[in-house]
């Protein structure tokens, strides 16, 4: 087949030289032999929206129910996990949350009597809180609502079993953890006088609460740490600020939790502050009252805003 009378094939054409057909072709968007079909005015519109569509998905906030199932899938994965795994991560995190006591007498010692020394210590709670959620280790009132979660829609035996043997591994391994963290700056001269008089001073505090008063404010606590998890997957980007407003709250409020307040009971047990017996009940008080804060007030809400979309 020959090229158009007033068109020279382009293999014949003088390098440069451009011709009233490549022109159109310009015009139309595409080269001829190209194969490809023009996008209509209503197609480009429809491609723009979409792309408007997707770029709003995005940048809205996560719903409930995506919310559930990422936490959800996490308390799966946690309750399918070796003993030895949970174990161990259980000690890591026992020794991890520990920092938050020995921050909070460091800060003590070093505000003095700076106005508002009093709440500013409590931001050394925070520090041990990043520690073991950053650092994905198992702590006991994390999962008060990660492995609920899945359990309050599959409520089966075998369920109750698997969230029993995982609260039982993480708590005794938690407990052994803060006392081992508490006991190697008794034995050892790994923090100053001033700043294990501090912690002393701090941990006596919850030794010598009233047990009611330890249940009781031990029901926000879980509260809020339940709150702090299911937070974290709309946090992506502020997980740290997250975790440090949250822990801060629970600090400043003067609550109880059941690992931190082990460690401090361990640091006055070891200084004779406080009798065996008196000590392990503050601790099973506090683990009580964040059993109920975290698992049967905010996981239970918590599923239930979500239960007729899942």
């Amino acid at each position: 087949m020959t090229a158009p009378a007033d068109e020279t094939p382009k293999q014949d054409r003088p390098a440069g030289q451009i011709s009233q057909s490549d022109i159109i072709e310009a015009d139309a968007g595409f080269p001829k032999d190209a194969g490809e079909r023009v996008e209509s005015p209503e197609e480009k519109h429809e491609r723009e929206r979409h792309e408007r569509e997707r770029r709003a998905e995005e940048a809205a906030p996560m719903n409930a129910p995506t919310v559930y199932q990422i936490i959800a899938n996490d308390g799966i994965e946690e309750m399918e996990r070796p003993l030895k795994s949970l174990w161990w991560s259980g000690i890591a995190a026992g020794f991890g949350i520990t920092i938050s006591l020995y921050m909070m007498g460091a800060l003590r010692v070093s505000l003095g009597d700076t106005p508002g020394a009093a709440t500013l210590e409590k931001f050394g709670y925070c520090f041990g809180f990043l520690i073991v959620v950053l650092g994905r280790l198992q702590l006991f009132t994390e999962n008060t609502i990660t492995p609920v979660l899945p359990v309050l829609r599959n409520r089966s035996a075998a369920a109750f079993k698997c969230i029993g043997r995982l609260w039982l591994v993480v708590l005794v391994a938690n407990l052994i953890g803060t006392f081992l963290a508490v006991a190697f700056p008794y034995f050892l001269p790994l923090a100053s006088d001033e700043q294990n008089k501090a912690m002393l001073e701090i941990s006596n505090h919850f030794a010598h609460r009233a047990p009611i008063d330890t249940f009781f404010t031990a029901i926000p606590a879980g509260f809020l740490v339940a709150a702090m998890v299911w937070m974290m997957p709309s946090s992506k980007g502020f997980e740290a600020l997250t975790i440090i407003l949250m822990t801060f709250a629970i600090a400043v409020a003067d609550t109880s939790h059941v690992v931190v307040g082990s460690a401090e009971i361990w640091n006055a047990m070891l200084y004779g502050e406080i009798g065996f017996f008196g000590g392990i009940l503050q601790i099973a008080l506090a683990g009580a009252g964040n059993i109920i804060g975290g698992s049967c007030l905010f996981a239970v809400l918590a599923y239930a805003q979500v239960s007729e979309e899942i």
